[in-house]
């Protein structure tokens, strides 16, 4: 059996990275008094897009690259984030997904990245059969305050590593750096749908996603609203999945953010309608725009789905 590869022993060097250059990044760095790392990425800095590109490499666990490219496809907003991953099970939802719930009094995150392998605190690891091991962990926090002391030794102990080796991303939504890995979660999002349909992820090969840049919102609810209109309406993935021809077109058809009733309004129309309640909305609108499943034994090719410029246009812009 093939050895799986382990997300905290890659992030680690992107980490130090990160840490290293956070001055030319625009990064904050603290220590708590018992040794753990703080990154401020836009809380009381001004971060910036390059730290969101390597924050979500972070979250990737070094399995993925990001990058911002031209894309002319929005005739305004013409930088785009492009993800690949040759291992996007493991990268996407074994590492970046968030989805260990951190709580303690009035605050509360949802983690993300490599540390959530160690702590493997969700159902999800069992379904995918991953865990990992080792002895620092990295954990990014969407969050525009820091965690209370108590809570960060919560996490270092379910990590299984001492607080000082425990490094923290904190990354509010409105930041430059929030924004850029919020929508760089792009092909995640249409692998945590995949397994919601129950495909078999074992034969996900590999994949790659697209997502327009916005430009951050003014408060949380725009910049959660730009985010996710970024995937939902101009998100695009292709994925190359091994087995039966037909099972990957109806893959396909069965991904696109546009298979939810919620789809086709402004996310932050469609979170109002809910009394800003996330967990009342429709979980299937949470997948991109377009998706192409690729069947590697005919090499053909299924698209589903379609942009919505205009829902774009009046996202991003406030209109």
């Amino acid at each position: 059996m093939t050895k799986k590869p382990s997300v905290a022993k890659l992030s680690a060097p992107l980490v130090e990275a990160l840490i290293a250059d956070a001055e030319i990044l625009r990064l904050g760095v603290e220590r708590t008094e018992t040794g753990a790392t703080i990154v401020d990425g836009g809380i009381d800095v001004r971060g910036g897009l390059e730290a969101g590109r390597r924050i979500i490499e972070i979250c990737l666990g070094g399995l993925g690259h990001a990058r911002f490219v031209p894309d002319a496809r929005f005739p305004r907003w013409t930088t785009g984030i492009q993800i690949v991953t040759n291992d996007p099970v493991i990268a996407c939802l074994g590492s970046q997904y968030a989805g260990w719930s951190l709580s303690e009094g009035d605050f509360f995150a949802l983690g993300s990245g490599p540390g959530r392998a160690l702590a493997a605190k969700e159902d999800l690891y069992g379904d995918i059969a991953y865990s990992d091991a080792g002895d620092a962990a990295a954990l990014v926090l969407e969050v525009d305050k820091r965690p209370p002391a108590t809570l960060v030794a919560q996490i270092a102990k379910d990590c299984g590593v001492a607080e000082d080796k425990l490094t923290l991303i904190l990354t509010p939504t409105q930041s430059l750096a929030g924004t850029a890995q919020v929508v760089g979660r792009v092909l995640e999002v249409a692998l945590h749908k995949a397994h919601a349909v129950h495909f078999p992820l074992e034969r996900v090969v590999d994949g790659s996603g697209l997502a327009p840049l916005p430009p951050p919102g003014a408060d949380f609810l725009s910049a959660m609203g730009r985010t996710n209109d970024a995937v939902l309406y101009g998100g695009q993935i292709t994925l190359y999945v091994e087995g039966p021809e037909d099972e990957a077109e109806q893959l396909a058809n069965q991904l696109p953010s546009s298979t939810s009733r919620d789809h086709g309004r402004p996310f932050g129309e469609i979170f109002a309608g809910y009394n800003y309640d996330f967990y009342a909305c429709d979980a299937g609108l949470f997948s991109p725009a377009v998706v192409t499943v690729t069947a590697l034994q005919t090499g053909k090719s299924f698209t589903a789905g379609g942009f919505e410029p205009a829902l774009i246009e009046k996202s991003f812009s406030g209109a």
